[in-house]
Formats: C-alpha cells, structure tokens, sequence
C-alpha cells in the first residue's frame, strides 16, 4: 500500500500541470469568468467521450462560435442561429437541444452550481444521489419541452441507478469541485471527500491491475470501490489520485506491475 501511495503521490505532485495534460482542461483554462467556466465546463464534459483530436476540434468550435463567451452564448441562444456542431453519436439536433436545456436552466437558476444546490445534501455520504437528481431532472425537463429524449441525449445524463459510472458527471463534478493546478473549486458546497472517481475502460484496468477493485464490468459500483480504496491515501481528497492512474505509466519502475493495495 505504501510504495502505490508514493508513486501515485509522485505523479500527482510532479505531472499533475496543465501544460502536461492533453484533454479539454487546457481549453477550459483559457476562459477567466466563473460562469463561462462553469457551462463550457459542463459541455467539454458531455463530449469528453472518444477520439482526443475530435473532441478538442468540437469544443474549438464552441469557443469561435461563442466568441470564448459560452455562458452568453447559451443565454441568447436561438434555435434560429445557425450553429452546427455533432460528436459520433450526438447529432446537431440534439446538441442545439442540449443548448437550450442549458438556456432553460442559466434563466431560472443563474448557474449550474445553483440547480445542482438542490440535489444535493450534506447528509448524502457521495454525491451519487445529486448527480440522480440532476441528471433525472433535466432529462425531464427535457421532455417537457423537446419530446422523447434520443439515445444521444439519454447519453448526456447518466443514471448511477441504472449501471452507469457516469465517468463524464463525475469528471464535470471534479472540475467544479476540487481546487488546484487543473481543478477550479467553484463549487465549495461540495466537500471533495464525497467526489467520486471518472472511471473509463483505461482507468478500469489500470486500478483492476494494482488491486484498487475486483470488479470486471465498469459500473458506479466499480467507481465507488476505486474511490474508496484511494480513500485509504487520502481520505478528503480521494479523487485527486485520478489524473495520477490516467498516467500511471509514466514513470516506469521494474515493479510497477506488482504494486499493489
């Protein structure tokens, strides 16, 4: 258990720099209002799912459409404007409709922080139960006022109910949450210690591979084990170890393979 808390811990406090890291984090970092922040934040997450390149070549576009001011942006958007983005299974009607979901709630609630406030409770151990509500939320809301959602769409909200790890929430939850050289701490409502792992296939078998969890299928059953063994390093902050096993193998150690919990 000590020596993968040292090599986690040594990656984290010498590669965890923007400037080493590929993923939409460095377009987020260009932006300087909270609220810009926050909703192109919250869309990097959605399409933080595929081909590196392609998804950075997406978010660019946002960012020229919406002159780097994307909570403006989603604010006077129109069906009308002839904004045209897609991502694998995303078609541009469900994009534009995400953009009007995201206007529906910025007018009511000012921010995301403010909607998702209202799923969440101090009493909650994690924040599964605030990422259901919000996420059951606006897919009913949804379909108030678009019909029944596409697969696309239904893809956007994950349900940690229904099997999902909702790697991408959880990601956005990250961002907004913990604070520091890549994370932005707007969300101080939420303690980091009730933060939840992002888990993909490479995460999956990296932590299957050092003992962080025994299960094969990638649920939030498998995300909830991971966190709880980083638990073990670091019981207030356990998800900062995230960036450490995406790049787990940049350090190469003879015994890498046999670190263990």
């Amino acid at each position: 258990m000590n020596r993968l808390k040292t090599k986690l811990e040594k990656i984290y406090s010498e590669y965890s720099k923007l400037e080493n890291t590929s993923d939409p984090l460095h377009l987020i970092h260009q932006l300087k209002d909270k609220k810009d922040i926050e909703v192109f934040a919250f869309l990097a997450s959605v399409f933080a799912y595929g081909n590196i390149k392609q998804i950075n070549k997406v978010l660019s576009e946002f960012l020229r459409a919406s002159d780097n001011k994307p909570y403006r942006f989603v604010r006077t958007f129109s069906q009308k404007n002839n904004f045209i983005v897609k991502h694998r299974f995303y078609s541009e009607s469900d994009v534009r409709n995400l953009i009007s979901l995201l206007q529906f709630i910025l007018k009511d609630y000012d921010s995301l922080g403010n909607y998702f406030k209202q799923f969440y409770s101090d009493e909650h151990s994690t924040v599964k139960k605030s990422v259901s509500g919000f996420s059951n939320s606006l897919l009913s809301i949804y379909e108030n006022n678009f019909g029944e959602a596409s697969q696309g769409i239904k893809f956007m909200f994950p349900i940690p109910e229904k099997g999902s790890a909702c790697k991408r929430m959880n990601l956005f939850l990250r961002w907004m949450v913990r604070k520091d050289n890549l994370d932005f701490g707007l969300w101080e409502f939420v303690p980091p210690k009730k933060l939840i792992i992002p888990v993909d296939t490479h995460i999956a078998k990296i932590s299957h591979r050092l003992g962080l969890t025994e299960r094969k299928n990638v649920t939030w059953k498998m995300a909830e084990e991971i966190t709880n063994n980083l638990r073990k390093f670091d019981k207030d902050d356990p998800v900062r170890f995230d960036y450490a096993l995406c790049h787990f193998d940049m350090i190469k150690e003879n015994s890498d393979y046999s670190i263990k919990i």
